[in-house]
């Protein structure tokens, strides 16, 4: 630990250094166009096919295409901005949020298990989540977004961390 991170002896809260992958605005924005895109395209066609009710159909449709490019263009870039992980000797830690940010921090003693995860969006992005369970009823810390290799780098470590440390994970 270094200087800045202590304050008179005390452990001051700092944030996590690393970033996520750049590519996980891309998965992002992958993934709101896809949730998007399903309800505009069964309003289209039902508006398509059901002339009384096209333009109750297809209003609906519209705004939400709007809405949902908005948010594609927006959120994904915004999300990059916030979410940070770091990985020490003592613990795993997380921040994700800006209007109302998470702290997740899981000391090497209480970590359970860790796994790598790569859904099919994740795989065609390179990309991977790295989730690590502990004891804590809050849930597993996720740390989505990770370069697929450094991912599995990670997982090792955190094994190799967590093997050595003394504790019960508990």
């Amino acid at each position: 630990m270094t200087g800045e991170d202590q304050v008179q002896g005390e452990v001051r809260l700092r944030p996590p250094r690393n970033e996520l992958d750049g590519r996980a605005v891309g998965w992002w924005r992958t993934q709101l166009l896809i949730t998007t895109a399903v309800p505009v395209l069964i309003l289209g066609v039902l508006g398509a096919l059901i002339a009384p009710a096209r333009f109750w159909l297809l209003l609906p449709a519209a705004v939400l295409a709007a809405v949902g490019l908005a948010c594609t263009a927006f959120f994904p870039l915004w999300w990059y901005r916030v979410h940070r992980w770091e990985v020490t000797d003592d613990a795993v830690y997380v921040r994700t949020g800006a209007l109302w940010q998470e702290w997740r921090i899981a000391p090497m003693s209480r970590i359970q298990t860790v796994d790598t995860v790569r859904g099919p969006l994740e795989q065609a992005f390179r990309l991977a989540t790295v989730t690590v369970t502990t004891a804590s009823s809050k849930g597993a810390i996720r740390i989505e977004g990770l370069d697929h290799e450094l991912a599995a780098q990670l997982a090792e470590r955190l094994t190799l961390i967590t093997g050595d440390t003394p504790g019960d994970a508990t």
